[in-house]
């Protein structure tokens, strides 16, 4: 019920854009709103599955940008293009995997974790590149990512199969399950003998390597990196997560829906754009999306 009225209310977004903006539906600007979206939607598939588990990620940015200057400068290198994108994702797995052990074996609370390795992983892409964009990405890699088929960018395609594998990683498998345990019950969950750390650690770890895969689509689109890439990053993916019903409680969320929230977020950007509102209105938008999505959960709540 919550993932229809999320569709009812892109519906409504998009009827209201489409009778203030003309050619809003045209063609090539919904291609433009999915590919938009694509990169935030990457992120909060991950950022959903964490909070679900009970936690936050708000290191997202950061670890693309990272992930983003590594796989950049080994291209701009020679290295060959498989090896350079693996490293990337190393880098987007191995952050996670450091948010995931001092949350789930050091006992810290996910939102100071997250909140340091927001600002270490940042320094850490502008020590390496001594602040300074890489530049000159190589024709072959940009290929990849802003090629298309059936008439859809390959961007979108990547990230529709992402959501694909974590829609049946949710619904179908023991992990899945772990998940939902954790986060609605941590105790419970152990009692039952859920493996709560390794749930915990999987899930910031998977974070970590759909942020380092959104900004592989991201500087393949730019063909350059920058080691401030995701700034904000973190606000549109749990705002993408709250739209689809995840709650900051844990214990409840869907692929779906953030989905579909992500693609509210781009519809309301690209339209907003388009209407020649400036970019502080568009975040207060954001903002307010949040707000509003947890009051709903709220009270869906209570009334539960």
């Amino acid at each position: 019920m919550r993932d229809a009225g999320t569709l009812i209310g892109l519906i409504v977004i998009l009827a209201v854009f489409g009778a203030l903006v003309p050619g809003f539906f045209a063609e090539r600007n919904l291609i433009n709103i999915l590919q938009q979206s694509s990169i935030n939607a990457c992120l909060a598939l991950g950022m959903t599955l964490v909070i679900i588990s009970g936690g936050i990620d708000l290191s997202v940015g950061p670890t693309a940008a990272l992930s983003a200057v590594i796989s950049a400068s080994m291209l701009v290198a020679g290295v060959a293009f498989p090896l350079a994108i693996a490293a990337g994702f190393a880098i987007g797995l191995a952050c996670g995997l450091l948010n995931g052990v001092l949350v789930a074996h050091v006992g810290l609370q996910p939102f100071i974790v997250t909140l340091g390795t927001l600002s270490t992983y940042r320094a850490l892409a502008l020590i390496y590149t001594g602040g300074n964009p890489v530049l000159g990405l190589p024709a072959g890699f940009r290929a990849i990512f802003n090629g298309s088929l059936f008439g859809l960018p390959l961007a979108v395609i990547i990230v529709a199969v992402v959501a694909l594998i974590a829609w049946i990683i949710l619904k179908k498998t023991p992990f899945g399950e772990y998940l939902l345990a954790v986060g609605g019950n941590e105790e419970a969950a152990y009692i039952a003998g859920v493996p709560i750390a390794r749930t915990k650690i999987a899930a910031y770890m998977i974070s970590g390597l759909l942020a380092a895969l959104a900004a592989q689509i991201l500087i393949g689109r730019l063909g350059a990196a920058e080691p401030i890439l995701g700034n904000l990053w973190e606000l549109d993916a749990i705002a993408a997560a709250a739209i689809g019903g995840a709650s900051l409680m844990g214990g409840k969320g869907s692929v779906v829906g953030t989905i579909l929230g992500a693609v509210i977020l781009g519809t309301m950007r690209n339209g907003l754009t388009l209407m020649n509102v400036q970019s502080f209105y568009q975040l207060l938008a954001t903002g307010l999306i949040i707000l509003a999505a947890m009051l709903i959960d709220r009270v869906t709540r209570g009334r539960g």
